[in-house]
């Protein structure tokens, strides 16, 4: 297994930077988004020197991601761990945190230097409006460099997650080349909806607001392996 968050991104696209790594679906909203390997690694890339280069954190250092399961989200947290942050999960002191823009009241219970806010568009369209005390994540990402190499090693808190996402994805016998359908509602979990098919080398297909008569011809249409029960 390897040794850090980002290495098993980096091996998860290794092999065809161009096929579908993750496709997006809303519902509610009729939205799909799908991004190849190459594509979400250009967000992780961008949101890691965004990281590091504007908000001067690294290794050790804390994010707060009050985001739902998503594909930004997913640029999100890659990005985080690439720049060797670790990812808070009870509210604190923070060196940096990302809330949706349905979450500004809960991002009130944490302390953070900078404060990022994601609209979680359709099309990643900037914020027209931006809450005061935030910036917009989407707008000022976009000003960031496209590569960016992750840090050597990750620590003990990535090991612990990399160590449960493959128990996941053994347990339900994701493995090479699979692709997933998961419900977002069942699995919001990024150790379930991300990590754990990024371990098994397999692709997704992410559904938020699933309506249960569209899955089977959704898994279908996307050439779905292996649906999360």
């Amino acid at each position: 297994m390897a040794d850090n968050i980002a290495r098993v991104f980096a091996d998860a696209i290794a092999t065809d930077p161009t096929r579908p790594l993750l496709t997006w679906y809303d519902d509610a909203t009729g939205e799909r988004t799908e991004l190849s390997g190459a594509t979400l690694a250009n967000w992780v890339a961008k949101t890691a020197n965004l990281l590091v280069d504007e908000v001067a954190v690294g290794p050790g250092d804390v994010a707060a991601v009050l985001l739902p399961p998503h594909w930004q989200t997913a640029a999100v947290l890659l990005g985080c761990w690439s720049a060797g942050l670790n990812v808070a999960d009870t509210p604190g002191d923070v060196d940096v945190l990302f809330a949706a823009a349905t979450r500004l009241a809960e991002a009130e219970s944490w302390s953070a230097g900078e404060r990022y806010v994601l609209a979680l568009d359709p099309f990643a369209l900037p914020m027209r409006q931006v809450p005061p005390g935030f910036a917009d994540y989407v707008s000022e990402v976009r000003a960031h460099g496209d590569h960016f190499s992750p840090y050597a090693k990750g620590g003990p808190v990535e090991a612990e997650l990399l160590v449960r996402a493959t128990a996941r994805a053994a347990q339900w016998g994701i493995g090479r080349g699979d692709r997933v359908l998961i419900d977002t509602g069942t699995y919001p979990d990024p150790v379930d909806w991300l990590l754990a098919p990024l371990t098994a080398n397999a692709t997704t297909v992410l559904c938020a607001n699933a309506d249960p008569s569209t899955l089977p011809t959704r898994a279908t249409t996307e050439r779905v392996t292996h649906p999360l029960p």
